[in-house]
């Protein structure tokens, strides 16, 4: 459930926690081993991966090897640096998706990566017909835009004000493919919270450990992303927590326990 109190930017001792990503990033390929021999199966379909703010193919590139040994084809987005939603970034994604799209003669899914997420949901909207799937990674998808320690990066590259109301308005679009958010609440960059996704029939929200840097490599992502992609395109059912699941993936909607005290008996005097 999200925090009713305002969204602000993570705080500095979140931000610095960041630098645990490079643990991640150590010990991905470690639990590949053990991932590939429970996942669910791919069945070939194409994925097409977008990085981060500022990040380019080689952030994903071990994302998509994993995919690939999980038996899906996942393609780089070819478009350099991600310096958000520019006319030529954006022109190069809708070729990209039609490029990969008649190459296959199926529907892709597409997954992103902080704004990279935010960029393939709103693809989504725009190409109705041609997307299969949305996977986010700690991506913002609503709140206020300045609720990130990355918005001032975002202006400086993109050319755009982060409050843009042209931004917001797309942001409130949804897709009609099923989409997942993955996010962490120990995210330094961008607040948990821009990454929740309201209640409705095929979207769904998904917690786990991880940090931001770290996300595209760490084990309970990779696990998350390979059993949301594994399911048969036009029968989607939400992510099931049962088992050792609801260990690793908490349930952002489940309501917290609240523990009660009994009142103390006074002594007799």
């Amino acid at each position: 459930m999200q925090s009713a109190e305002p969204m602000k930017p993570p705080s500095w001792f979140k931000l610095a926690l960041e630098s645990r990503a490079a643990f991640e990033w150590a010990t991905s390929a470690l639990a590949w081993p053990w991932l590939l021999n429970r996942v669910k199966p791919g069945d070939g379909h194409p994925v097409l991966v977008l990085p981060g703010l500022v990040a380019s193919d080689t952030s994903t590139w071990p994302l998509r090897k994993f995919l690939q040994l999980c038996g899906y084809t996942p393609y780089p987005w070819l478009l350099g640096f991600n310096v958000g939603p520019r006319d030529g970034i954006l022109r190069g994604l809708n070729d990209r998706v039609h490029e990969i799209e008649d190459k296959h003669g199926e529907r892709l899914s597409l997954v992103g990566w902080s704004l990279g997420g935010a960029m393939a949901r709103a693809l989504a909207v725009a190409m109705p017909e041609r997307v299969r799937n949305v996977v986010t990674l700690g991506s913002p998808l609503t709140g206020h835009p300045k609720a990130s320690n990355a918005w001032r990066v975002f202006e400086l590259v993109s050319g755009f004000s982060a409050d843009d109301p042209r931004l917001h308005e797309i942001r409130e679009r949804q897709p009609e493919a099923p989409t997942t958010s993955i996010y962490s609440r120990n995210d330094g960059v961008v607040h948990w919270g821009m990454s929740m996704l309201p209640k409705l029939e095929r979207t769904e929200c998904i917690e786990v450990p991880a940090s931001h840097l770290g996300m595209g490599v760490n084990p309970a992502v990779l696990w998350a992303i390979a059993d949301r992609l594994a399911q048969p395109h036009g029968d989607w059912q939400p992510f099931d927590r049962n088992g050792w699941h609801g260990v690793f993936f908490r349930d952002p909607h489940r309501e917290p326990v609240r523990r009660t005290v009994a009142p103390r008996r006074r002594r007799a005097t």
